[in-house]
């Protein structure tokens, strides 16, 4: 089992020192480390027009990007291009125990993870991101160079690459398998291979309050909310016909924030934040398992939850049996709230784990459901 080693560390050491604060080196954070996949199983995942993949290369001293699916490398050559892909913990079960090292931060904050394979002197360049990485050394060398957080410049190297000036270092190091950097947003950083290697980038984000309102907009409109005009049967004598007066203003302001309330955020905020941004590997037909097929395999096997797939629940709603699967709402009866924690706190069930679930038929057809959706299945 794959276990994370932060060294003289605590996570709550971690949390406050270096969380959003400043980069940090782990060296051999992870013993013994092994790649989850190989080069060509990556490249085979990146000729599948439903995983999302790049690749990066420089030509006559300019960048260029590519985007997938990908029909063949061989034109790339031996040297100098790297390729990227996406969400890789939605098709490889097993990259699953490289994210639960990480689950002292909350999963609502969890985006994917990105593996890159690169040959020597590959790189996307220097570059500035806007959210939290572990990058987790797999196989081979690469060289990382780390700026400071400051007023960087940036500019497009290609329409689909953007890069940051040149900075000075406050780290510059050759991580070896087993090591990870940690860094956190708006700290410029280039990483450039030394030789054959795989990276493991685990990555934790938020969304904009733009792209959060614009999200909120779309909500509202889909389920017919907050369409009650405003009210005022008592107004007052008008002077000026151009003027938004004081408690016209307030008019308005309530309005909109009346609108927002715990129930609306919470609904809201729990369909959005268990939307995966890229595609599952879910069945293109329903499947048929009956209760017959649910309760032979969990005698023997563990029920596993889809790489993926995102399950939440807010601490404020949960006792009343309300909780969050793939951009869904779902309300229980608040007797049954205990298990929304077996589901979303654990990627994998075992049967004692399961049985305040199997005792119970509606649980148990809803449990089938969701395997049969693909939600969950056995190993």
């Amino acid at each position: 089992m794959l276990q994370l080693n932060l060294n003289q560390l605590t996570p709550a050491d971690f949390l406050a020192l270096y969380w959003q604060k400043q980069p940090l080196v782990i060296r051999q954070g992870f013993k013994d480390f092994q790649d989850f996949l190989t080069p060509n199983e990556l490249a085979g995942l990146a000729c599948d027009d439903l995983v999302e993949s790049r690749i990066v290369y420089q030509k006559n001293d300019n960048w260029h990007a590519e985007f997938g699916p990908f029909e063949t490398y061989e034109r790339l050559g031996k040297s100098g291009w790297s390729l990227l892909v996406q969400a890789v913990n939605n098709w490889v079960p097993e990259i699953s125990n490289l994210v639960d090292c990480f689950d002292f931060i909350p999963r609502w904050r969890f985006d994917d993870v990105m593996v890159s394979y690169a040959t020597p002197g590959g790189g996307v360049g220097p570059h500035i991101d806007l959210y939290d990485v572990f990058i987790c050394q797999g196989s081979g060398r690469r060289r990382w160079r780390v700026g400071d957080k400051g007023e960087h410049q940036e500019f497009a190297a290609h329409p689909a690459l953007l890069h940051t000036e040149a900075f000075d270092s406050i780290i510059d190091v050759e991580l070896l398998p087993g090591d990870i950097l940690y860094i956190p947003p708006r700290f410029p950083h280039e990483g450039v291979t030394i030789e054959e290697s795989m990276s493991f980038s685990v990555g934790y984000r938020t969304s904009s309050a733009k792209e959060m309102h614009s999200a909120l907009a779309d909500h509202l409109i889909d389920k017919e909310l907050a369409s009650d005009q405003i009210e005022d049967p008592d107004r007052k004598l008008n002077i000026c016909s151009g003027v938004i007066d004081n408690t016209d203003f307030s008019l308005i302001k309530n309005q909109l924030f009346n609108t927002l309330d715990d129930n609306l955020i919470s609904e809201f905020s729990g369909c959005y934040l268990t939307q995966s941004k890229c595609e599952l590997d879910l069945p293109e037909e329903i499947f048929s398992f009956d209760t017959v097929y649910l309760f032979e395999n969990i005698q023997q096997k563990e029920l596993i939850r889809l790489g993926g797939l995102r399950c939440l629940y807010f601490e404020r709603s949960v006792s009343q049996g309300v909780f969050y699967i793939n951009g869904e709402q779902i309300k229980l009866a608040p007797e049954f709230s205990s298990i929304i924690y077996l589901l979303c706190d654990h990627h994998s069930l075992s049967l004692d784990m399961l049985n305040p679930i199997l005792n119970n038929e509606y649980l148990t057809d809803l449990l089938l459901d969701w395997i049969n959706l693909g939600y969950w299945y056995f190993d």
